[in-house]
């Protein structure tokens, strides 16, 4: 961790999805609550300045009661940022082919409690609630995660990440191995790269900044779609800022798929 902080890297991010053992051993994960909350203080000990925990609610099994715990742990913590995610059941997972057996459920209302829970307690603590998925202490917001929203360029390193530089989307090989020749062989790793059309940027900034407190400017919303804006104040899903940008609040972050799918 001292050798990261050497080499200038300001922000870890800890995949530690709950503090509590039963639910780290339903997901199948293999560190303790105990481990998380020791590597928080390692990285604090390495000098880290910023660190981020990344946690997930309405996981089966998982009561309110044990999501507010997690939630008070991780403050505790002291992490100055944490992302709070809901499951989601990906195909070809053992999650997923749960849910299609009928041994697992969905409930958007339920998935909404623990949702706003989460926004309740971690802005009590003094977090700010920037984007749907995350949270951050005054001046610690992820710089990278904001160039995705914004879509500015961004460099990804290791296998199969994304980078995008000036409108080309560039993917790296996802074979390890692979991945380590080809870097030192001729330091591109590529196994693909693709045009960001002017369509293709739109849209995702209507997927990705309408997911933000700082909106999404009107500029990008098609005018067939501008009556859609109208409903939503009227049913207090959002509001239209003085710098024209559409931001959603109370049930309307709840519902953001949901919207951003309308606009596009």
């Amino acid at each position: 961790m001292r050798f990261w902080r050497s080499l200038g890297m300001t922000r870890v991010s800890l995949g530690v999805q709950s503090l509590d053992s039963g639910i780290l051993r339903l997901l199948g994960r293999e560190h303790t609550p105990d481990q998380a909350l020791r590597s928080v203080e390692m990285l604090k000990n390495a000098g880290m300045p910023h660190i981020n925990m990344d946690l997930m609610f309405a996981i089966p099994g998982q009561p309110l009661s044990i999501w507010e715990a997690t939630l008070k742990e991780a403050v505790r913590a002291g992490t100055d940022h944490i992302s709070a995610y809901n499951l989601t059941y990906e195909e070809d997972t053992e999650f997923f082919r749960s849910l299609l057996r009928g041994e697992k459920r969905q409930d958007p209302d339920e998935d909404a409690a623990y949702f706003e829970l989460a926004e309740h307690m971690l802005e009590a603590a003094g977090m700010r609630h920037y984007e749907t998925s995350n949270y951050a202490r005054e001046g610690c917001r992820s710089p990278h995660n904001m160039a995705y929203w914004k879509g500015e360029d961004y460099v990804g390193i290791g296998p199969g990440a994304v980078s995008t530089i000036n409108g080309i989307r560039y993917s790296n090989t996802r074979d390890t191995g692979a991945y380590i020749r080809s870097t030192l062989e001729n330091g591109l790793p590529l196994s693909e790269q693709e045009p960001v059309t002017a369509e293709d940027y739109r849209l995702e900034r209507i997927a990705l900044m309408l997911r933000t407190d700082e909106g999404l400017p009107l500029k990008y919303i098609l005018p067939e779609s501008r009556p859609l804006l109208g409903q939503y104040r009227e049913l207090g899903l959002a509001d239209i800022s003085p710098e024209q940008r559409l931001i959603l609040k109370g049930r309307g972050r709840l519902l953001v798929d949901a919207i951003a799918a309308e606009l596009c």
